[in-house]
């Protein structure tokens, strides 16, 4: 039987390094920050769900469901897991966010292997400096105590699945892959680089 693996694309954080603009609809190289994602992604799932807490008919047109979270007041990328989670049947979630436009193409398949190799609950990426939160692979099953983290008034989600058995996946061969946009001049950097 063959696992199930849905996604989920988180857009819907404030933006406030990007002067408030929607960062998964800021235009790179032509496209919408959130397409370059998709278009990683896509191949890797079954499913995929965006994450999003405002322009959500906007996001619709890309053709996916829309989640917001249940949590009104921004409360991070854990309420927008925490959400995904409770709408989706699958057996793995990847989660990714919406301004990580170099995706790895086997971000899967990677984790996925390390997660069973460990018999472990989740796994976060790491491009072999530091670990990449808001980029993991996880079960469904761990919704009530995400829930139960952030309802206490938590937010890192390092300290989250530091509770779990929790295996760092290394990406380190693909240094650039979680190079994130969160200012303009981040943006025109990468701009630079994906037109090289």
């Amino acid at each position: 039987m063959s696992l199930q693996i849905n996604a989920v694309i988180l857009a819907g954080g404030m933006a406030r390094r990007m002067g408030g603009n929607d960062k998964g609809l800021v235009d790179l190289n032509g496209q919408p920050m959130i397409k370059h994602a998709i278009d990683r992604v896509k191949p890797q799932v079954k499913e995929i769900l965006i994450n999003a807490n405002r322009n959500q008919n906007l996001y619709a047109e890309f053709g996916y469901p829309v989640v917001s979270d249940e949590d009104s007041g921004y409360l991070g990328p854990l309420a927008g897991m925490i959400t995904a989670m409770a709408q989706t049947d699958a057996d793995y979630l990847l989660v990714v966010p919406c301004d990580c436009p170099l995706l790895p193409t086997d971000l899967v398949s990677r984790m996925l292997s390390q997660i069973e190799s460990n018999d472990a609950e989740l796994a976060v990426a790491s491009d072999g400096k530091r670990e990449q939160p808001v980029v993991m692979l996880l079960k469904p099953s761990l919704r009530d105590s995400m829930k139960a983290f952030l309802d206490a008034g938590e937010r890192k989600i390092d300290f989250w699945y530091a509770k779990h058995n929790c295996v760092v996946t290394d990406f380190s061969d693909q240094p650039n892959a979680f190079v994130n946009v969160n200012t303009p001049e981040q943006k025109q950097q990468l701009a630079e680089a994906i037109a090289k």
